[in-house]
């Protein structure tokens, strides 16, 4: 007789009942970012999120969304964060240092808070290459990191209920 499947756990791609969420950005490459915002809010929207449960912070540049986002993630009223901004190679080493920075301090504030912070920084060789990825050619990844971090809060739920619970009244527990 052959095995019982063996069932998965997922996230969904709906808002965790009275939760908020966040939408970071930065204001470099305001072409750019400003289309991945309007696609990361237009998905949260579409999937459910009210729009007073939506919080949109702007911040200077890149490396400033990782200390935003620990600020965020530290009060714990939202279920997940999106980070989204645009780091366009330029002449010098500078493109890998703050796309590297950026990517690797949303992963620490992740980690450390146990919150979902989806990366939508944007790093490329180009301009024409950032807009093919916010609203281009290439869809818009602003509303990718928004459906990704709506799964990801749903999937943290079902893996750790009563922390997740205790978390949205204030009160940390180290289970």
């Amino acid at each position: 007789m052959p095995p019982a499947a063996i069932p998965a756990i997922e996230g969904e791609l709906r808002p965790v009942p009275d939760a908020r969420y966040a939408i970071l950005a930065s204001r470099w490459n305001p072409r750019v970012t400003d289309a991945l915002v309007e696609g990361a809010r237009a998905a949260m929207l579409a999937h459910g999120v009210a729009e007073s449960a939506l919080d949109i912070v702007r911040v200077p540049g890149a490396l400033e969304l990782p200390l935003a986002a620990q600020a965020l993630a530290r009060n714990g009223k939202h279920a997940a964060l999106v980070a989204l901004g645009c780091v366009v190679r330029g002449d010098t080493r500078h493109f890998e240092m703050v796309a590297d920075e950026c990517a690797r301090g949303l992963m620490q504030v992740s980690l450390q808070h146990e919150v979902p912070v989806a990366n939508g920084v944007l790093a490329v060789e180009k301009h024409a290459d950032a807009e093919a990825r916010a609203g281009g050619a290439h869809g818009n990844k602003g509303e990718e990191a928004a459906l990704a971090a709506l799964e990801m809060a749903s999937l943290l739920r079902q893996l750790n209920p009563v922390k997740m619970a205790a978390r949205r009244m204030g009160i940390e527990v180290d289970l």
